[in-house]
């Protein structure tokens, strides 16, 4: 299995120098780049595609919330581990909104930060239940809001493979070869399954499909 590359993004000089001692020496990760705020992430982000960001929430100027929403909106596939000082509920919400695969303190242990950046890279979901559980409630009430206008559209056969997939952490590339598709027509898929469930992102969609019962964790991917 080849190394998993990092790119680590904070505004502090000494976290982003501890992120990448542990995650170089502890983790035997391959740190890719550092930036020291969000449109710096966005940046290398785009041009370095690592495997796993990890992306503090709270920095000056441009967030750590905004620049997820613009990474995951150019490429759905990124993976990114939130970090923060901060519990309030309303920044967790924000950054599984946003897209994130896993939310970290700060104050975790350098195995923990390890863990959960191989979890990450393999395409597990590691966001606290009753987060995850607020954020669903959320967007339940906006769609019962919406009902009248905006009633969710059943899915295909075909998009509900490939949810199923994704609620599963399987990346657009394999999802291709699985289902002998091309990679621009998963990308269409996904952008159908997004409208028709009125989600934003990868995240939301996969917990759409738990929370319906649609797929199975369990379920082994042959």
């Amino acid at each position: 299995m080849s190394t998993i590359t990092i790119l680590i993004v904070d505004d502090h000089a000494l976290m982003r120098q501890g992120l990448r001692q542990i995650c170089e020496t502890m983790g035997g990760f391959t740190v890719m780049g550092e930036a020291l705020n969000g449109h710096e992430a966005m940046h290398l982000a785009q041009e370095l595609r690592p495997d796993v960001i990890l992306m503090d929430m709270t920095m000056p100027g441009t967030s750590g919330i905004y620049a997820t929403h613009q990474i995951m909106q150019a490429n759905p596939a990124a993976r990114i581990i939130a970090l923060s000082m901060h519990q309030q509920e309303d920044i967790v919400i924000d950054a599984v909104k946003a897209g994130i695969r896993g939310y970290l303190s700060k104050n975790v242990n350098a195995q923990t930060l390890i863990t959960t950046i191989e979890a990450v890279a393999r395409g597990d979901f590691l966001i606290e239940p009753m987060i995850a559980l607020k954020v669903l409630n959320e967007m339940r009430q906006a769609a019962v809001g919406k009902r009248d206008h905006n009633a969710v559209v059943p899915l295909t056969a075909s998009e509900m493979a490939v949810l199923r997939l994704v609620a599963q952490g399987v990346d657009n590339d394999l999802i291709a070869q699985k289902m002998t598709i091309s990679m621009h027509t998963v990308a269409n898929r996904l952008r159908s399954i997004y409208e028709k469930l009125h989600v934003n992102n990868r995240t939301q969609a996969a917990l759409y499909a738990l929370r319906h019962g649609w797929v199975d964790l369990e379920e082994p991917l042959d």
